[in-house]
Formats: structure tokens, sequence, C-alpha cells
């Protein structure tokens, strides 16, 4: 199997209805399957897949769960050589997944990709090539770690040479929003860690990837629209606590030695890609 899709949903409804649209149109000449694990929605999630999307593999939850631990569940399910991580709010286009997917094919040393997301308005959303928020990238200053995040544009954000939105190139970290990831590397790497609860889990494994010897890419080739209706409300309780929790898990894993990023042979110029 070519390509296996993970979802993890709570309580969007209507949003994963459209989202497993675009999906099901997207991946029309993909060998593909389905996974949406739903985290312990109110909304009626699970029956309106059962119903409505019979050929996708449901696992209901009756408890709510980490973010991790619940992909981690689906992907030890899954057949396909690609696994994609998609919210349960995004919007695929009709060529977005064979295009990626191509570009993987053809660029063996990736172990994960992301692509160019904009909002509903058609905005750019700079995390797409970035990777990291501005409070990660103020905690990575703050901490020194932003030294072993070099293409994550941390410093001078005007360089000439640092990724622009329609530029193919190499990124420290692949935001878990839409992420394809190489099956065969996350066997190398292992999973998410499941201590990361709902924030910091995609720069951990977009880091491991990189210390395993492979790159991370940002393919602007190609888009999804992002409703962004998946952040919990800022500043409560539980997003102080896992936002900020992630960074000391983060630290904790990671400042006091930082591992060896190993460096595979150059790869073929990428800007042929179409």
């Amino acid at each position: 199997m070519k390509l296996s899709v993970v979802i993890v949903n709570n309580n969007l409804c209507n949003m994963l209805r459209q989202t497993l649209n675009s999906l099901v149109d997207a991946t029309k000449h993909i060998d593909y399957e389905i996974f949406i694990v739903d985290n312990a929605s109110t909304d009626g999630s699970a029956e309106m897949v059962m119903s409505e999307f019979p050929q996708c593999h449901i696992i209901a939850n009756t408890k709510y769960d980490s973010y991790s631990k619940l992909c981690n569940e689906a992907i030890s399910l899954t057949n396909g050589a690609y696994i994609l991580l998609v919210n349960p709010d995004i919007i695929s286009c009709k060529k977005t997944l064979e295009r990626a997917i191509e570009f993987m094919d053809m660029h063996t040393d990736t172990g994960a990709l992301g692509v160019r997301m904009i909002t509903p308005q058609g905005r750019f959303l700079p995390e797409s090539n970035r990777g990291l928020t501005a409070q990660w990238i103020a905690f990575f200053k703050f901490t020194g770690l932003a030294k072993y995040f070099p293409k994550s544009r941390l410093f001078d954000r005007h360089r000439k040479d640092w990724v622009e939105e329609f530029q193919t190139s190499e990124v420290d970290v692949v935001n878990g929003a839409y992420m394809l990831l190489r099956k065969s590397v996350l066997n190398q790497t292992g999973l998410f860690d499941e201590r990361f609860f709902m924030f910091g889990h995609d720069i951990d494994l977009s880091y491991r990837i990189r210390l395993a010897g492979y790159k991370n890419y940002y393919f602007p080739k190609t888009y999804v629209i992002n409703f962004n209706l998946s952040r919990i409300a800022k500043f409560n309780w539980e997003y102080i606590k896992h936002f900020y929790g992630a960074m000391f898990i983060f630290a904790a894993k990671y400042l006091f030695k930082m591992p060896d990023v190993k460096i595979m042979e150059a790869m073929p110029q990428v800007s042929s890609v179409a």
C-alpha cells in the first residue's frame, strides 16, 4: 500500500466531513487507507464517519487522551509506505498528495515533508516552512538551542538565503498539521514521544529524523487550506500546561547534551521538480 492517512479528531464533525471528502478526492489514483481516531467527541463525529465513510477505519476513544499517543496507536495499524498526519480542519487539493508523494519517491533521503498552507482567505501561513510558532522560537533563542535549528529562520528573518513561500527547501521542522512521513524512517526513529500531550511532538520527531541522517523538506509546489479550528483557546490552564510543558520536556531531552546530527550525501537539486 502506498499511503496511510491518520487523523485525530475532537468535536469537529462538520469540518472532518469536508476534510475526508477532500482526501477521498485527492487519493483517487493512490492506493490508500484512512484511520480516524476520535478523541472522545460528543458531536457525533464517530457516527458520522461510520455512516458516511464506511471505507475508513474508525477508532473511537471514550476518554480524552494525548494527541501523540493516539497518533501512535493508529500508525501502529497502518500498512502504507507513507504516513500522512493531517488535522481534521484541513482541505487537501486534488493533486496535493500525488505531488508530495512524487517528491518523496524521487528524493529517498527525505524523512518528512510539509506543504504550503494557506488560510481560507488565501493568506500564507509562515509555520508552513518555519515549522515553529513565535513562542517556540523565543524558547530556542533563550535556551541556546537555536543553533541546532539553523534552517528555521530563528534570527535574521531578512536574509536572502532563507526559505521563501514558493521555494522548495530543506527545513528543520515539519509542522504536524500536515506532515507526510516515510514509514521506513519511522521504523528507525520510533514514533512520537508520548510525553508531548498536544504540543511539541512534531518538533521532537522532526529533530529525531534529522538525527537519524534524513532530511525534512518544505514542498510548496502544492498547498492545503488550514482552517485552524483544532487549536484550543490560548491562556487557559490546559493550553499553558501542555504548551509550556512541552518546552520543558524538550529541554530535558536535549538541552544539556545535544546529539550530533548525521549528514547524508548531497541529494540532487530539487529545483527541477515541477
